[in-house]
């Protein structure tokens, strides 16, 4: 009973469905995709919420067994979760900012992200920053909340004597 293949997946948590996007991955290895989806929903469901991406590592066997590893969301999930955003800047520049983070929310990302199995040894910090990185590569900056509530003022000042 050796592994014969190993798989790389993005399934929505708890609303894995035998259908194309899982059966053109798991068909050629013999794996029943129902049983998969099965497995799949009854693991993720009481931790993430429904619809979540989830990265999947599948493991086929010659037995036509199977098992899988389920990792963390994606840290660009995360971002958008946390700053409230459908979707990222298409053409992110320093000049137009789509959303702020606060450093918090960089800090619990990143404490999230550490869980995952290849970077339990590295330093909540490091990983801080790659978060950091993520985000800004999406047009979101870092920025303290009382800071965004001063900036806000100043603008909607700013704007007011304008007119």
């Amino acid at each position: 009973m050796s592994v014969v293949r190993s798989v790389k997946l993005r399934v929505p948590a708890a609303a894995a469905r035998p259908g194309p996007a899982i059966g053109q991955a798991l068909g050629p290895l013999g794996v029943n995709m129902a049983e998969f989806c099965k497995i799949f929903n009854e693991r993720t469901e009481p931790i993430y919420e429904r619809d979540t991406p989830l990265s999947v590592t599948l493991h086929a066997k010659s037995d036509r067994s199977f098992d899988f590893d389920v990792k963390n969301p994606p840290t660009s999930y995360l971002i958008r979760q946390a700053v409230g955003l459908e979707k990222g800047a298409t053409l992110p520049s320093p000049s137009t900012v789509h959303g702020y983070i606060a450093p918090e929310a960089i800090y619990e990302i990143a404490k999230i992200r550490q869980t995952d199995d290849l970077m339990w040894h590295l330093p909540l910090e490091s990983i801080a920053r790659s978060v950091i990185g993520t985000a800004k590569s999406m047009g979101i900056q870092v920025r303290e909340v009382a800071e965004e509530k001063e900036k806000e003022k100043e603008e909607d000042e700013s704007s007011d004597s304008e007119k």
